[in-house]
């Protein structure tokens, strides 16, 4: 049985999907039943988890023995949020963690994912580390709404370029881990082909769209205040903001081979996402 995490999001969605399709024993992790409407499938089987309540714990994992996880946004402390759920996971028959963490975690020691990948390689169970680039779907999502109301991306990255990765390709390959062989004890960063600063990312959604998409490159301050006045945590305000000053910085520019091989196709471009995606954006 495989547990999924996050399954009403952007990775978890698809790869919960995937696996259902391939007729793999699934379950779908949710916060509470009425996420259970924005499950991919309605035949999904499901259960509730909820990672600071170990009440959920045992439901949940009844004769898991891989487990994908991912970690809440709004969840930063992993000491009290995210290691009891390890724990208890280890503990009672997971033989296999599929961790989605970040390109760079392992040297930037700021975002919780490094944290937790500390505590899945020092734990008992196999672990495969998904470091994954720069969601294009956070363009359409948390970004979604100055683009539509602004015309406009308003994100602190300054002039670093980002190698953008479609979650449907990180589901795809979180399916391979979970399902082959040979994936134990294995970290891999999956970017897409292609490394790209926001005002190609504007010009890009501009010729898709046909209309004029800017890039105000906002400071940490005033995008920190736009997000709180939107209602999100200080938290995961944070964690955005040392995302985006190692993109700033340069260090979200590699572009990494790994995903490729691993489905032996070439990633999806955010062209390709964008034309994919255009209703989000519209009016």
């Amino acid at each position: 049985m495989i547990l999924i995490t996050g399954a009403t999001g952007n990775v978890g969605g698809p790869l919960a999907a995937l696996l259902h399709a391939q007729g793999q024993p699934v379950r779908a992790a949710v916060s509470s039943p009425h996420s259970v409407p924005r499950l991919p499938h309605p035949a999904l089987p499901w259960a509730v988890l909820d990672f600071e309540n170990p009440e959920t714990y045992p439901a949940a994992l009844a004769g898991v023995d891989r487990l994908f996880l991912m970690r809440p946004p709004h969840m930063a402390n992993v000491e009290k949020s995210i290691k009891p759920l390890v724990d208890y996971a280890t503990g009672t028959g997971v033989r296999q963690i599929v961790f989605l963490s970040l390109v760079g975690a392992e040297k930037n020691k700021v975002v919780p994912h490094a944290k937790i990948e500390a505590l899945l390689q020092a734990g008992p169970a196999a672990y495969t580390l998904l470091r994954a680039g720069f969601f294009m779907q956070n363009l359409s999502t948390t970004h979604r709404e100055d683009i539509v109301a602004y015309d406009d991306i308003f994100i602190p990255a300054g002039k670093g370029k980002t190698a953008f990765v479609d979650t449907h390709d990180l589901a795809a390959v979180a399916a391979l881990a979970l399902t082959e062989p040979g994936h134990e004890n294995k970290a891999y960063p999956l970017t897409g082909s292609e490394a790209l600063d926001y005002d190609a990312v504007a010009a890009i959604l501009g010729e898709v769209l046909g209309r004029r998409i800017t890039y105000s490159d906002p400071s940490l301050l005033r995008f920190a205040r736009r997000m709180r006045g939107r209602g999100a945590a200080w938290s995961y305000i944070g964690v955005m903001a040392a995302i985006y000053t190692t993109t700033r910085l340069g260090m979200a520019a590699a572009v990494y081979p790994q995903l490729t091989k691993l489905l032996q196709r070439p990633p999806i471009t955010l062209r390709e996402f964008a034309a994919r995606e255009a209703a989000v954006w519209q009016k």
